[in-house]
């Protein structure tokens, strides 16, 4: 049996997405529920922004999570596309993961079922497909883009309100500024090409 395992490259390839799944799964239960992100991300939140008050805190705990599950079903959409071939496949395999991850969640005691994340992760893959199948480098290249936005216009913005409240910026005055020294460069080479 070990055997054919190895001889089918294919057969190989599954145990990436279906590894991915298993880890959606376990954080599908106890290990994902609101309180339990809340006590390890909070902590961070507030020494990031030491000013913010606790309804951002919440907020910002909130996105936390919702980039989790952008992140989660993404990238199981595309180990799902390199394990089976084909984007449709690979939506349907990454949709039907989200709708028994939802499913799973409204039977327990700590979490709950919900619709809005069921579209939120089903709309992640169809996007993670879709920049796939832009080109090898399109979705790389997005990533970085997006985390060099979110870098440079959201660091100006934490460091006006850092100064307007009076509040330390530290790291932002060196992150900043390399992010959008890094988009002006990766701008600049966008154009020679």
């Amino acid at each position: 049996m070990a055997g054919a395992v190895t001889e089918n490259p294919r057969a190989l390839r599954l145990l990436a997405p279906l590894g991915w799944t298993v880890v959606i799964a376990w954080f599908s239960g106890v290990a994902g529920n609101s309180t339990l992100t809340r006590s390890l991300t909070l902590p961070w939140i507030a020494a990031l922004l030491p000013w913010a008050a606790p309804e951002t805190l919440e907020a910002l705990h909130v996105l936390v999570r919702k980039v989790g599950h952008v992140t989660e079903y993404g990238l199981l959409a595309i180990l799902w596309s390199w394990a089976v071939g084909g984007w449709r496949r690979a939506l349907a395999l990454s949709v039907l993961t989200a709708f028994l991850d939802e499913a799973h969640q409204a039977t327990t005691l700590e979490r709950e079922g919900s619709a809005a994340d069921l579209l939120l992760d089903s709309s992640a893959a169809a996007a993670a497909l879709w920049l796939l199948r832009q080109g090898p480098g399109a979705l790389l290249d997005t990533l970085a883009r997006a985390f060099l936005w979110v870098a440079a216009g959201g660091g100006t913005a934490l460091l006006a309100l850092n100064v307007t409240v009076g509040a330390p910026s530290r790291w932002l005055w060196l992150s900043v500024p390399a992010a959008w020294i890094a988009l002006a460069l990766l701008r600049r080479m966008t154009r020679r090409l």
